[in-house]
């Protein structure tokens, strides 16, 4: 049976290239990076060669790259750093950010009585600046922002800039979970003032179970995992050097062919868009998703003229693999978060799907997808 994968915002299929330097790690580097004989030693330069290298990509220094076990880990480091660390009494965020977030603030709140401000958002998911400005200048509170660069499910993308402003202006300080947005955006930390954000290898074709946190410089950084003094004092745990440097080779990969990549899919894309409206005019599109200019190429979230609980089954048996929103919650009947507080009721009870693309989806893909929706319809 034919098979199409369109749900690589969920995870990636890992590079060959990637595959091979994870490889030969296990071969050849397989010394405790914190031991002092010459086989740490060598582990232990393999990683920080690679902190250096991804600190490149972004103009910071590697003191400011943490390497962590994924997004979620580090996002959940950066928030708990914030509070327990750096006097953050107060946190910014919205409805519709991934629950790495969500559920973090959420404990965050109970735990440590902090207050959990959410800015509005409009019903394409874009957030209001003015409402945030608002939010920021109401309390003296120290605050720290954590809004996502490129929403997973719809794949809006921030107005990083704006966003930006607003925080300076009124002392806040900014993280961005931007996991879907790294390895397919040049993310220049010179010229985005962003003080903390996160990235999770397995998003750009690299290994699972690896990411890292950015600290800007001058935020020291209290570790939620104890036990040993890795990571610079961040994070205890001996460092997964296979997977580190897979990540560091899946970035280095996505960065050389950026621009090459990013046009591609972006047709590929804009082609299914053209194919979906041809099947019916009725189909819509969530967020911003449609917008070549305000979305993410990556990601596509389709809502059909009907209500089909069967339909991600169908696909799947059809060897279709998508998602229906955030992978993070497959296997969950309760609907996708992130479009029930975007869509009225009657849109958010059709049946909404998430298709996300990479460098290694075609457009014969896209057809078979396009015919298998056709007879469905």
């Amino acid at each position: 049976m034919k098979t199409v994968y369109l749900d690589n915002a969920a995870t990636t299929q890992i590079d060959d290239q990637v595959i091979e330097v994870i490889y030969s790690s296990m071969q050849h580097n397989y010394g405790n990076p914190s031991s002092i004989h010459q086989f740490g030693r060598k582990a232990k330069s393999a990683v920080e060669t690679a902190r250096k290298n991804i600190a490149k990509h972004f103009n910071v220094t590697a003191s400011e790259i943490i390497f962590t076990a994924g997004g979620t880990e580090a996002d959940n480091l950066i928030l708990h750093n914030a509070v327990c660390n750096l006097g953050v009494k107060r946190i910014v965020t919205s409805k519709i950010e991934h629950h790495a977030v969500l559920h973090t603030c959420t404990h965050l709140q109970k735990a440590y009585n902090i207050i959990v401000d959410y800015v509005n958002v409009d019903e394409f998911g874009n957030v209001d600046p003015v409402h945030l400005e608002q939010l920021l200048s109401a309390s003296k509170e120290k605050t720290l922002v954590s809004l996502m660069l490129v929403n997973n499910e719809i794949g809006n993308i921030l107005d990083v800039d704006v966003v930006a402003t607003i925080c300076k202006n009124n002392n806040a300080l900014f993280h961005s979970d931007t996991v879907q947005a790294i390895a397919h955006y040049a993310i220049e930390l010179q010229k985005i003032p962003l003080d903390f954000m996160v990235a999770s290898a397995h998003k750009f074709h690299g290994p699972k179970g690896v990411g890292f946190a950015f600290f800007r410089k001058g935020f020291g950084i209290v570790p939620m995992l104890h036990g040993g003094e890795q990571e610079m004092g961040a994070r205890s745990s001996t460092e997964n050097v296979h997977a580190i440097l897979g990540m560091e080779k899946a970035l280095e990969i996505a960065v050389s062919s950026l621009e090459e990549d990013k046009n591609y899919i972006e047709n590929l894309k804009k082609y299914f868009i053209f194919e979906l409206k041809s099947i019916s005019e009725d189909i819509q599109f969530n967020g911003l998703s449609s917008d070549l200019e305000k979305s993410s190429y990556t990601i596509l979230n389709v809502r059909f003229p009907f209500t089909n609980d069967m339909l991600l089954f169908s696909l799947d048996m059809a060897g279709i693999a998508i998602s229906g929103g955030s992978a993070c919650q497959s296997g969950s009947n309760k609907g996708s978060h992130v479009l029930q507080e975007i869509l009225n009721d009657t849109d958010a009870n059709k049946t909404s799907v998430r298709f996300s693309f990479s460098k290694y989806t075609t457009k014969e893909e896209i057809d078979f997808v396009v015919k298998y929706l056709e007879t469905a319809i």
